[in-house]
């Protein structure tokens, strides 16, 4: 079983990391992707030290929309700073969070737009998987990946959230479709449906940990040993064994971020 995205490096989980990732092991989480802010030093660090406790870690690095203003200047420099941490990560095998929130709008969109097309052109030139947050955006997500895909880039759209249609346009393109705790949740109806539509060989799981955490966890802090109730959740919709469940998906993070 692996969780395809979580943010272990975050503040919450400094002061028990060691037993956070105890836990996960536990429940038979064999490896986990770890998501970093390109330039944060500080998840940086914490991110070191997560690989010392599980060295089967590995990790994504990209600017978040939220944080594209900061290269509003020079949105290119969004990529060189990625692109930068990148080359000299070891365990690096995708960029990203990358993306458009316009929810939020913590970033003008035209900003955000010209970031996430920068980041998109550093995976096509390093040959690496893109991990794409979308809110609110669907269809200028979708028609920037058209653009700057190029029928080249490798992907998954996280915690996906969106109707179908946004999923039928996603596999289109080649993307994979992972799935965090909210598809355990009650009034989620809609979303497991589209959880079932998803092929298996498509298909991953997810913490998005420390966010988001599933039913019975709902409320409090997400960590990765609860990707196994995602999984559980996804093997009851597609009508297969858990096991079988967390092996497809276990295959398709391999193949995807070839760790």
């Amino acid at each position: 079983m692996i969780d395809s995205h979580c943010h272990l490096a975050d503040e919450a989980f400094s002061a028990d990391l060691d037993e956070v990732v105890a836990r996960a092991k536990g429940e038979g989480v064999e490896r986990a992707l770890v998501i970093l802010e390109a330039g944060n030093a500080r998840e940086s660090a914490q991110a070191r030290l997560v690989a010392t406790l599980w060295p089967e870690i590995r990790v994504s690095i990209g600017v978040h929309p939220h944080a594209a203003h900061l290269y509003a200047d020079d949105p290119q420099r969004a990529a060189v700073v990625a692109g930068d941490q990148i080359g000299r990560e070891a365990l690096a095998r995708a960029v990203g969070e990358i993306g458009l929130d316009y929810h939020y709008d913590y970033s003008p969109r035209l900003v955000q737009q010209q970031v996430f097309r920068a980041q998109l052109r550093l995976a096509r030139e390093r040959r690496l998987p893109v991990v794409i947050h979308t809110r609110e955006a669907d269809d200028d997500t979708i028609a920037i990946l058209r653009e700057e895909g190029g029928g080249e880039l490798r992907g998954v759209l996280h915690c996906f959230t969106g109707p179908l249609a946004l999923a039928q346009a996603g596999l289109d393109l080649g993307l994979h479709i992972s799935f965090a705790g909210i598809v355990t949740f009650p009034k989620a109806a809609e979303l497991r449906e589209t959880a079932r539509a998803v092929p298996l060989d498509r298909l991953l799981a997810e913490t998005d940990s420390p966010f988001l955490a599933p039913v019975p966890h709902r409320g409090k802090r997400n960590e990765p040993a609860h990707v196994a109730r995602v999984v559980a959740t996804l093997a009851e919709l597609h009508r297969i064994e858990t096991g079988e469940l967390s092996r497809r998906t276990a295959a398709n993070f391999h193949t995807l971020f070839r760790p």
